[in-house]
């Protein structure tokens, strides 16, 4: 799993359509049921499976629920888990692989997709008799700008899909608003694996607050954020605050260059008003030991929807400084300041961290309930999979 979590879907080529069909299947031969031989199993063709959310999905003790292993995209080092562009999204591989899987359960990686693509896709699964499942976890796209793009293809998988599925009230408010769809309100799963979920916070004496500013996708504006937060220092005993990058945002030839970024950070940390950190991914456990050193984490974000970055925050019982724009304080608790595309609002920010630096907020899951929790979100998704079976 790479350093965004569940928010990390990076874009590719798009996968294009087949010229030709090898083995077309129709619903009229093979039907809407499962496959002779699956008797009790219901196989999910899942874009993608090798994610922390999707692989949460399941209980760890496994259920009647089984997911296709990632097929291995064109150019993919032999070996890797790489999962984009997901292949699952070529109609060429419906048609090929219909006998095997049963349902289709999208959850992002098409960020490439045309929505004519889109609509190919969803009438190959029709005429294959395959129900599609798509949970929406991103009514704004955190790697688009524009938010156009996104929204023509939401036009067609909305609509489209067979059951929808979303992780807060909010979200599924504004999709029966805008597409006349029910979706089923499922909470995101653990993050962190359940022996992380026990993992004692340190004690070090200091109070620790971080921003990570990752590459600065487009939904990200971390400097405006990083001012008010080194102002507000001095008045918080104790205090530091560190600020994390990646170097490909100095990089001229890179997707994600940001200029001056890194400059402005440079100059506040020789001022000593911040500590900076430049890096490249984080793997699993180096992001876990970094998030339980935060005491907050605050994220830098002016548009967005849900975030696994926070889920990992609330296994590890770290508090969260969350934006305003998105459905963040639906997911788990945290505090809210005003962000959103029209811009920051300072006293909000200075405020959110005064109150979690003066309260300490004890906002830890508990690892038995998150255990239960995964095994409610299971089921749901089991019940939901029989259905439309």
């Amino acid at each position: 799993m790479a350093e965004p979590l569940a928010h990390h879907r990076p874009g590719g080529k798009p996968l294009g359509t087949a010229a030709t069909r090898r083995g077309v299947r129709t619903a009229e031969r093979h039907g809407s049921g499962r496959a002779s031989g699956s008797a009790g199993i219901i196989r999910v063709a899942s874009v993608p499976a090798n994610h922390v959310y999707v692989r949460h999905l399941s209980p760890p003790e496994g259920d009647r629920v089984t997911r296709l292993a990632d097929p291995r995209p064109c150019g993919a080092p032999s070996g890797s888990q790489q999962w984009w562009p997901p292949v699952m999204l070529d109609p060429g591989w419906v048609d090929e692989h219909a006998d095997t899987f049963d349902v289709f359960h999208l959850h992002f990686g098409f960020d490439a997709q045309t929505p004519e693509a889109l609509r190919e896709l969803l009438g190959t699964l029709r005429r294959n008799g395959k129900p599609l499942v798509y949970t929406v976890h991103d009514l704004a796209n955190p790697h688009h700008l524009d938010e156009g793009e996104h929204r023509a293809q939401l036009d067609v998988l909305v609509p489209g899909a067979d059951r929808l599925i979303t992780l807060t009230p909010g979200a599924a408010q504004e999709i029966a608003a805008r597409w006349g769809r029910t979706a089923t309100v499922l909470p995101h799963p653990h993050v962190v694996e359940p022996a992380g979920l026990l993992r004692p916070r340190p004690r070090n004496g200091r109070f620790t607050i971080g921003l990570h500013a990752k590459s600065i996708r487009p939904n990200m504006d971390p400097l405006p954020v990083v001012r008010v937060l080194a102002d507000v220092l001095p008045e918080l005993p104790g205090a530091v605050l560190r600020v994390d990058c990646h170097p490909d945002v100095d990089d001229p030839e890179s997707h994600w260059y940001a200029p001056g970024v890194l400059d402005e950070l440079r100059r506040m940390s020789r001022e000593g008003r911040l500590e900076l950190s430049v890096h490249d991914y984080f793997d699993d456990d180096a992001l876990w030991d970094y998030l339980i050193g935060l005491d907050v984490s605050v994220l830098p974000y002016r548009f967005g929807t849900h975030s696994g970055w926070l889920e990992a925050c609330h296994d590890l019982g770290t508090t969260v400084v969350a934006p305003s724009c998105g459905f963040y304080a639906q997911q788990r608790p945290c505090l809210i300041y005003e962000h959103d595309r029209q811009g920051l609002d300072a006293a909000s920010l200075r405020d959110a961290v005064r109150t979690a630096y003066a309260e300490r907020p004890a906002w830890r899951a508990d690892p038995v309930e998150r255990g239960a929790e995964r095994f409610r979100i299971a089921r749901a998704h089991e019940a939901i999979y029989e259905a439309l079976l």
